[in-house]
């Protein structure tokens, strides 16, 4: 009797090997789909990679007719998949944060070179000096809008660096007006 048992329970085990996992391999594709949407190929490309390879050995392992190995990789794919769209929306959320907290200081930024730029002593500053400062405090200005929009379009590693250089820039802008606005240092008299 328990030899009757053991070979119903191999029978029944090999049965359901006895066609390619092609539910599975459906499921491996569907949750690779919905990892590359959810941004996967940028915050999770290893993850995606892995489930996509996955995939293919399951195809392999389909040709080959090894259908339990096929099932094996196509359901690790899934798994894969998964994981990286998890991946991809925790980075996602968290390149968002970080271009809106870049944004936010250059944006802070620019509003104080533009304040310095209105105090009283600046005006006595030479043209030809004042100009460059002025004029790279209004394209920093400007380049902080096209950041604002390159947010609303998610294009979060875009906004981060955008915002960098025009951190750059206004910081090198506010350097040069303190140079200006300092008087030069008197020599000593022998």
């Amino acid at each position: 009797m328990p030899r009757v048992l053991l070979l119903l329970a191999f029978l029944f085990v090999t049965s359901g090997c006895a066609e390619p996992p092609s539910k599975e391999m459906h499921q491996a594709q569907g949750a690779i789909d919905a990892a590359r949407a959810a941004g996967a190929a940028e915050y999770a490309a290893t993850e995606l990679e892995a489930a996509v390879a996955a995939l293919a050995k399951s195809d392999v392992a389909v040709e080959a007719r090894d259908y339990r190995l096929a099932l094996a990789h196509a359901l690790n794919s899934r798994e894969q998949a998964q994981a990286a769209a998890k991946t991809a929306v925790d980075g996602r959320a968290r390149a968002r944060g970080d271009a809106e907290r870049e944004l936010a200081e250059a944006v802070a930024l620019v509003e104080r070179a533009k304040a310095r730029l209105a105090e009283p002593e600046v005006a006595r500053i030479a043209r030809r000096t004042l100009t460059p400062i002025q004029t790279a405090v209004t394209t920093a200005a400007t380049s902080l809008q096209e950041s604002r929009a390159l947010l609303e379009k998610e294009e979060y590693t875009q906004v981060i660096t955008a915002t960098t250089a025009v951190t750059a820039q206004v910081e090198t802008a506010l350097a040069a007006l303190n140079t200006a606005l300092t008087p030069p240092a008197k020599g000593r008299r022998r």
